[in-house]
């Protein structure tokens, strides 16, 4: 699709959280920026695109997923990782630095950002490491990898253990007005550990990780964060304990922040009973009363946004026996539809969860041009039928990671089409995005 061609979504549910928007209306498109919110005379040659009956929303942004590019590729590549998140509403990926090689320099940074304009088809914010290597003995260049592009910093997969090396950290970042994202698990509690520690490990006899490991660095990186005042980012929380210990720094003025996975706000545990490998994670997947207080959080805003942690690996790795397995769930492409069930369920209202995918994520990242419609912002748009049910077969996903435990699931809420810089990047194969007139030949 060209960016230069003006599209007008006609009579969808606008839902902008940034601008205090929730109602029926136009939104018109043009030279790849939202052009107006409402009724008006329409450039000549415009498309247009029939949203009667869905949400029309800014486009979603995953502050937390895996493209597996450089070095993993048989997992996923930016080309297939960013198609995927398309196809899941999202056109803008912040992208974890745990790749080979690692994005612990300014030349890695480059290097994603490149292939990400040449073959990907949204938004890639790279992020860097925080130690060289992910070694956790030495902190990378940070401002160097600022300056090419990192939009923040993580050791993903690994804490950084050394509270000194974190401090430092995050006294840099500070001034760089960038977050520090960490991976909160004291290993010595977790070592070997395969799901949460609790009746389902002692019934299969796997080696459980405590909720405790978890808490511990939490609650060490808040006390660091407060000491420095640097931008602290927890990373897919999963406890009630992290929970409570994120709201109570946040009553103090802390500067933290936090996201949530769609699998810890919607699967517990006994997923492993029958999902086995295709279940397993880390942060594990935990229990109902971490469920609870999870989407608690959220609804408070004491968890900021929805993170998908997206993790591809390959049909082998998953098929490993359960303790060889790696941890990861494949997740842009279930993303809303797993989310919708707790709007459907009456756990979070729909302004919540496009809050938490939309504004709430892009004050992270510090980019107040994205996450909103308002006019002038790049046109990065999400159509989506919240009652539209589907059932999930890995096989047709556009990712390269079919590891889900959602597979055969029905799930209800399905995007219809997205828009990123004006372009329509994907649209929904099955069900037609209303009735699409003049020129729409031009935008595929």
């Amino acid at each position: 699709m060209n960016a230069d061609v003006a599209l007008l979504v006609r009579s969808g549910r606008i839902i902008d959280p940034a601008c205090g928007v929730d109602r029926v209306d136009d939104l018109l498109v043009a030279g790849g920026v939202v052009s107006r919110l409402g009724p008006g005379p329409l450039p000549p040659g415009c498309a247009i695109i029939e949203a009667r009956g869905f949400i029309l929303c800014p486009g979603f942004i995953d502050l937390h997923c895996h493209l597996r590019e450089p070095g993993f590729e048989e997992k996923e590549t930016i080309a297939t990782g960013t198609l995927a998140g398309a196809r899941g509403g999202f056109t803008t990926l912040c992208c974890m630095p745990n790749t080979a090689p690692p994005i612990d320099s300014s030349a890695a940074v480059e290097q994603v950002k490149a292939i990400a304009a040449a073959e990907g088809v949204v938004r890639v914010l790279p992020i860097g490491c925080v130690t060289r290597g992910r070694a956790g003995s030495g902190l990378a260049p940070l401002e160097e990898m600022a300056r090419a592009g990192a939009a923040g910093f993580s050791d993903d997969g690994s804490p950084v253990s050394n509270s000194l090396l974190m401090r430092q950290a995050l006294e840099r970042c500070r001034d760089l007005g960038l977050p520090v994202i960490d991976h909160c698990e004291d290993t010595s509690l977790t070592a070997g550990g395969q799901i949460n520690e609790g009746e389902i490990s002692a019934r299969l006899g796997l080696r459980g990780m405590p909720a405790a490991a978890e808490d511990i660095i939490v609650a060490r990186d808040l006390a660091l964060a407060g000491l420095t005042g640097g931008h602290l980012h927890i990373a897919h929380v999963s406890t009630e304990g992290s929970v409570d210990l994120i709201r109570r720094a946040k009553d103090k003025g802390i500067n933290v922040t936090a996201e949530v996975t769609p699998h810890h706000l919607t699967l517990t545990e006994e997923a492993v009973v029958g999902g086995g490998a295709s279940a397993k994670v880390n942060p594990p997947l935990r229990t109902k009363k971490d469920i609870r207080a999870l989407i608690q959080g959220l609804r408070e805003g004491v968890i900021d946004a929805v993170a998908t942690d997206h993790a591809p690996h390959t049909d082998a790795e998953k098929r490993l026996p359960f303790d060889q397995s790696p941890f990861g769930i494949s997740g842009l492409e279930t993303a809303l539809g797993s989310l919708m069930s707790l709007v459907h369920g009456g756990d979070i209202d729909l302004g919540t969860l496009v809050a938490s995918l939309t504004s709430r994520p892009a004050r992270v990242t510090g980019r107040d041009d994205l996450g909103t419609l308002r006019p002038g912002a790049p046109a990065d748009i999400t159509i989506f039928d919240p009652d539209t049910e589907w059932t999930v077969d890995p096989a047709q996903f556009a990712s390269k990671g079919k590891n889900t435990p959602l597979a055969g699931a029905v799930l209800r809420g399905r995007v219809m089409a997205t828009i990123y810089g004006g372009r329509l990047v994907y649209r929904d194969g099955s069900t037609r995005v209303g009735e699409l007139e003049r020129g729409f030949a031009s935008l595929i």
